[in-house]
């Protein structure tokens, strides 16, 4: 435990910082890990909406600062072109 005040606080501001962190980063995992699955289940129009909302997720997370915008990018860059994939091949 640390002895000075401003050390304190700072460790106050990094607990909080890290709740809120986490909430952000589980929250996009989860969307796009849902997306995977539907993705991989074929079924386009659930496909779709379950992408956009990872994508929202990720931008959001990007537009806080959690996650770098170029790693939001490359995960949605990857959604898309499963989805696309996933659109263009025949039913």
């Amino acid at each position: 435990m640390a002895n000075i005040k401003s050390q304190i606080k700072r460790n106050r501001q990094n607990e909080k910082r890290w709740l809120r962190n986490r909430y952000y980063i589980g929250r996009a995992r989860s969307f796009v890990k849902k997306a995977h699955l539907t993705i991989q289940a074929g079924n386009n129009d659930d496909a779709v909406l379950a992408t956009r909302k990872a994508i929202s997720a990720l931008d959001k997370a990007a537009e806080k600062g959690i996650i770098h915008k170029n790693n939001a990018a490359r995960r949605k860059s990857r959604l898309m072109k499963q989805l696309n994939h996933l659109m263009q091949e025949p039913s």
